[in-house]
């Protein structure tokens, strides 16, 4: 904002002093009067501190006009120049107080406008903050979690990053077995693996322990595989429970409690002889189509039966891995994918849906 402009004092103090011992004292007190009015009428147009502050400089300043006037009392007569000096301090007074006010003002004004544009309007409704829930995946394997923590196994982790010793010879898969073909494993190099089961926990937590063993062991394994119901990357739980005296018997009550517990106590269920390298004998357990009540639909390949898990008694031969007695001890093993437990229980038919991050489909869970 432009400040107005100066009052027309002559540019030499001689010339000053002529024109007020001309015209006299009136002229210098209408002079400063004049000059104290058009500052005040800058500053009641000012809108911001900085506009202030330049105000304060042009009036009030070293080089400021009113500062200027002062400077130059000196001219006057002796008589003049008490009554004309008293006047000029108390503009420049009066001047200084506005000023300040001015600034006052502004801050307020801010302050306030500050104020009512972060005001909450306590009128309107609730904006509803989105609340999200546990994947499906994580549900279904919290679920199996619990419900083997309160048999008494306890809950292992281990290295998704497995040595093949650990992966397989340890657990009666020797190099060259067919059984290796069947698990379509990623090789990191010939001694290291992507975990294709969770089992490898099973060789290392007897390794460390003297039974009794109880464990299960959670996590995700990847096996080079990849449609509608197989992913390269899926979840597992893996059990284990080794003592004096376990018999087949323990096997099917342990499994029962489980299937009953989690697809509810009516669920039929059967053994069905298998084959696995670390388990012997080995059996997988199929539970009764829920969707067709055993008749036969598309779901179960008009079965009846959908297979859920694969057990077995722990092969004497991974015994001795681990130093164990296999006339001492005896015990069984089992294994369950946890999508294919969701999807059962939930009626999915590609496994692809749990890794999508679709919404849509999320938030049915």
């Amino acid at each position: 904002m432009p400040f107005p402009r100066s009052p027309r004092w002559p540019k030499s103090v001689v010339g000053w002093a002529v024109d007020s011992r001309q015209k006299g004292v009136p002229f210098v007190r209408e002079e400063l009067r004049r000059l104290h009015k058009e500052i005040l009428a800058t500053l009641s147009q000012v809108s911001t501190e900085k506009e202030v502050s330049e105000v304060r400089v042009k009036s009030l300043g070293r080089k400021g006009t009113l500062t200027q006037l002062l400077k130059r009392l000196g001219s006057l007569p002796e008589a003049d120049r008490r009554e004309i000096g008293r006047l000029a301090n108390e503009i420049k007074e009066d001047l200084e107080r506005r000023i300040e006010e001015a600034i006052s003002h502004i801050r307020e004004r801010e302050r306030k406008e500050a104020l009512e544009r972060e005001r909450i309007d306590v009128t309107l409704p609730g904006r509803r903050i989105p609340v999200g829930t546990k994947h499906p995946i994580t549900q279904i394997l919290d679920e199996v979690i619990d419900i083997f923590s309160r048999l008494g196994f306890e809950v292992v982790e281990g290295p998704e990053v497995e040595l093949d010793y650990y992966n397989f010879e340890a657990l009666n898969i020797p190099k060259g077995h067919p059984a290796r073909e069947m698990q379509a494993t990623f090789f990191i190099s010939d001694e290291v693996v992507l975990r294709t089961h969770t089992s490898p926990m099973q060789v290392r937590t007897m390794e460390k322990k003297r039974p009794p063993v109880r464990m299960i062991c959670p996590g995700a394994v990847y096996r080079c595989d990849s449609d509608p119901t197989h992913s390269p990357m899926f979840h597992q739980v893996e059990g284990l429970l080794v003592d004096r005296g376990i018999t087949f018997a323990d096997l099917k009550g342990v499994l029962t409690v489980f299937v009953h517990q989690m697809f509810g106590e009516k669920t039929k269920l059967r053994f069905r002889p298998s084959f696995f390298p670390f388990t012997e004998p080995s059996a997988e357990v199929d539970i009764e189509c829920f969707i067709c009540g055993g008749i036969g639909c598309g779901v179960c390949s008009n079965t009846g039966w959908l297979e859920i898990l694969g057990s077995g008694m722990v092969d004497p031969a991974v015994y001795e891995f681990v130093n164990y007695d296999p006339e001492e001890v005896t015990g069984f093993a089992f294994g369950l994918g946890i999508e294919r437990i969701a999807m059962l229980k939930y009626g999915i038919h590609d496994i692809r849906l749990f890794f999508m991050n679709d919404l849509r489909f999320l938030k049915q869970f």
